[in-house]
Formats: C-alpha cells, sequence, structure tokens
C-alpha cells in the first residue's frame, strides 16, 4: 500500500527537470543489492517492470501520529503490499499488477537473513519471502511465480507515504458509500475528500470495510494511485524544481532502491514521461482461482488462476495494454451505488421555466434512470432542485444527486421507492453515473481499468 509513494517519486524525480536536482535525489535514496548473484533468471521482455513493495516502518513515526492513525503494535519485517509496475517501452503507459499479499507462493531454495539456516522449495505466503530472505529472495519468488524479469526494485514505507501526499497538498478521492474501518480509524462520509497522509493512510490500509477485504483495499490503493498521479502531473510539481525538491527531500529518508535504479536511468525515463497521466495507468490484480486455498502449516491462502495469469504476465512480457482501448466523449461516468436503471424517478417543475422538467426527464432517462416520462408542474417553487425520497432508498437518492450535483437532498419517510426531482431553475444537465462494483479477481479480462475510469469526476 506504501508502494504507491514510490511510483509517484519515480514519476516526480524523473521529470526532466535537471540533473542536477535528480543527481541529488539519487544520493539521498538508500541502496539495496536486491539482484545479487542471481541465476536462472526470467528472459527480458520489453519495456520495464519495478518491483514496489511497501514495508511497515511504524517505529519511524512519533507516538501522537501512531495513536491517531491506529498503528500500535511492533512494526513487521514483512511486507503486506506488493505490485509490479510496468513502465512500456515508448513510455506512454504504466500497467500496475497487485499480487495479494496471501497469496499463495513456492519459495525457491535460500538461506534465512534471520536464522542463517539453509532451506530447500516449501510453500509460503507471498508476503513471507521479505521476512525470510530479503529484497533478494522476495525478487527470486515474484520472478518463479510470473516468469517475468524484474528490472528495478523499489521499497517504501509509512513514513515516505505520509509526507508524500502531504507536500503535494492532499490527494482526492470520492466514496458513493461511506467507509468506516474502526481497525484503521478510518470515517469518510460519501462524497469527495481531500486527504492528507495520515488519512491517506487510513484510506489505503482499511481492509475491514466490506466483503472483499485484502482484495477491496488492493482497490482502493490503485485508485488512490491514479489520483496520486493525477495531482502530481496536473499540479505544476513536474515543472517547478523548487517544489519538485521538496517533494522529493520529503520521501527520501524512507526509500530504498537496487544500486542500478540511479539519476540517469531516472532522467531518461522522465524526459520520455512529461505527459504521463491518469489515462496513461491502468491497473489490475493477478487473477485467483480459490479464494481459501488450505495448505498445512500455512493456513489460508490466495491461489492464482494459471491459465489466466499466465495471460496476464505474457501480455507484460510482450509490452502489450491490458485495457481494451475504449474511446471516450465527454467525462468519465460518476461511480455510484445504485445502477441508474433500478433508480425509479417523477421529475417535476418548480422554476416556473416552461418545458423545463420535459428537459430534466429526457435528461435523466438518457443517463439511464427509469424515469416515468410523465412530467409535471410542481405545486410550489424551488430555486435549487430538490431530490425527495423515502430514507429506506438513501442509496438510490445518493446515486440520483450524483447525477445532478448541486440538488439538495430531502428526506420524506412513507413516500416508497418512487423518487421524486423537483427541478429548479439551477438545473443545467444530468451526469452519467456507472455502478461502482468490486471486479472479478479471477476475470481479468473484466479488472482491468484505466486511470482516469477510477480519479474523481471534475467538478462542473
Amino acid at each position: 500500500m506504501r508502494a504507491v509513494t514510490t511510483l509517484s517519486v519515480v514519476v516526480l524525480a524523473s521529470a526532466g527537470i535537471g540533473h542536477a536536482v535528480v543527481s541529488s535525489l539519487d544520493a539521498g535514496i538508500a541502496r539495496v543489492d536486491a539482484f545479487k548473484d542471481m541465476k536462472n533468471r526470467p528472459r527480458a521482455g520489453h519495456g520495464m517492470n519495478v518491483l514496489l513493495v511497501g514495508t511497515d516502518g511504524r517505529d519511524k513515526l512519533s507516538e501522537r501520529d501512531r495513536r491517531a492513525y491506529r498503528l500500535g503494535g511492533v512494526p513487521c519485517h514483512c511486507t503486506d503490499t506488493m505490485m509490479i509496475v510496468h513502465i512500456a517501452e515508448d513510455r506512454e503507459r504504466a500497467t500496475v499488477v497487485s499480487l495479494p499479499r496471501d497469496s499463495y507462493a513456492e519459495m525457491p531454495a535460500h538461506v534465512d537473513v534471520n536464522s542463517g539456516r539453509r532451506h530447500g522449495p516449501h510453500p509460503v505466503k507471498l508476503n513471507a519471502a521479505y521476512a525470510e530472505g530479503g529484497p533478494q529472495l522476495t525478487v527470486r519468488t515474484v520472478e518463479n511465480m510470473t516468469h517475468v524479469k524484474i528490472d528495478h526494485y523499489l521499497e517504501v514505507d509509512f513514513t515516505s507515504f505520509m509526507k508524500t501526499v502531504d507536500v503535494l497538498g492532499g490527494v482526492q478521492v470520492c466514496t458513493p458509500t461511506p467507509l468506516k474501518d474502526t481497525y484503521t480509524g478510518l470515517d469518510l462520509p460519501p462524497g469527495t475528500h481531500t486527504l492528507m497522509g495520515g488519512q491517506a493512510l487510513q484510506y489505503v490500509r482499511a481492509r475491514h470495510l466490506d466483503v472483499a477485504s485484502d482484495l477491496g483495499r488492493m482497490k482502493r490503493q490503485q485508485r488512490f494511485l491514479a489520483a496520486l498521479i493525477g495531482k502530481a502531473t496536473s499540479s505544476g510539481v513536474l515543472l517547478n524544481p523548487m517544489r519538485f525538491r521538496d517533494v522529493t527531500r520529503a520521501v527520501l529518508g524512507s526509500v530504498r532502491a537496487d544500486e542500478g535504479f540511479g539519476a540517469d536511468e531516472l532522467l531518461d525515463l522522465g524526459r520520455a514521461m512529461r505527459d504521463f497521466s491518469p489515462s496513461s495507468s491502468e491497473f489490475t490484480t493477478v487473477p485467483i482461482a480459490q479464494m481459501d486455498f488450505q495448505v498445512k502449516g500455512i493456513g489460508s491462502t490466495l491461489k492464482w488462476d494459471a491459465a489466466k495469469a499466465a495471460r496476464l504476465f505474457r501480455s507484460l512480457r510482450e509490452d502489450e495494454p491490458l485495457a481494451v482501448d475504449r474511446p471516450r466523449r465527454g467525462p468519465a461516468p460518476v461511480p455510484v451505488e445504485v445502477a441508474p436503471d433500478r433508480i425509479r424517478v417523477q421529475v417535476e417543475n418548480g422554476s416556473g421555466t416552461a418545458g423545463l422538467a420535459k428537459r430534466v426527464d429526457a435528461a435523466l432517462a438518457g443517463a439511464g434512470f427509469a424515469t416515468t416520462r410523465l412530467p409535471l408542474t410542481a405545486p410550489t417553487r424551488v430555486k435549487r432542485t430538490v431530490i425527495s425520497y423515502d430514507p429506506r432508498w438513501d442509496r438510490s437518492a445518493r446515486s440520483l444527486a450524483a447525477a445532478l450535483p448541486g440538488s439538495e437532498l430531502r428526506a420524506v419517510p412513507g413516500q416508497g421507492p418512487l423518487l421524486k426531482v423537483t427541478a429548479g431553475a439551477d438545473f443545467a444537465d444530468a451526469r452519467k453515473v456507472r455502478r461502482v462494483r468490486f471486479e472479478d479477481p479471477a476475470r481479468p479480462e473484466q479488472n482491468v481499468v484505466r486511470g482516469d475510469e477510477v480519479v474523481c469526476p471534475a467538478r462542473a
């Protein structure tokens, strides 16, 4: 989950704004030999593959922050988030593949870094590779599982994540549903929010919000990463040496990278990625065949779908995009809880402007809502569009409100499932909306999204 910071470092540090600035970044990054004496590695494909891992590092935070953001307990020498970021050879696309920490893995033979004992190949959960053999064993295990050659290794922790978000001025996220997790302390009502470092950490750590658990958390991490890329590329950081310097100084203390990922590599990468944006990125999770694969001595693991995972990683090796090109006119649909075709709507004209109710009814029908197609005249006038709803259908009401930005929600107990829109003079148009789903991780063809599809919609 903290690995999102590292990708931002790659984007920011490689903006091509001057070798001196990037060289100072190079000097500040702690180095790790993640590829020492590695043999029988997969053949190199096209493009660049970066393994991003997130480590705990809560011991670097103040006691006040640990209490505020529910970071009690002792830090673990382990990774709980792992991603492969594939940078296309033409530097116009980044593909992010999340690898669940509880994935069933076959550990190669190695020497345990803690005990010094030599172990033969044995089954583990994927996140155990770091605990037993550090970055090198982690890279070896991932390469064995994916047959994708890892070109670079980057590692971050809580501290770098929070500092990066803070120095960027916060990152915007949106949610059509309340997000409340008593474990992390996250408590967000429906709507759009700008999260600063600590609250952003709660957002990407939360895994007790729904039945999707860790897979749901990875989806939120992907959405956050897309939003972070959008903030970094649209805020002028990449073209402002002073802001760039501030961002890099904020995160350097907690980042570790392999020896070969230096200033020249960052600079070359950045020169080709100046026009990077959320639409240049795509996100997916490795396909899962069995959610509760029991292994003796290990417990419940996630077993990958061998055939579908092989197709996914072959696409990375061959530098092929995962997302089907879906050209779109206009803004992306707003994510909502309830599909619009499940929401019945009666439109009334409360403005006094002739024909307004008919226009609103047609706009909502065009956005997919089940309108009555029989617009009426409201008994009273309103300046601001009002959505009247029975509290039992509050999720439908919020979904309808997302299509009518600026409208007022008014609860009317006993009204029933039919929602009523009283159109005011403020009406401009109806936004397109779409129901948010946690895609099935076992079906990668339905589990790939582009960054511009998961960031918050632009405000009207």
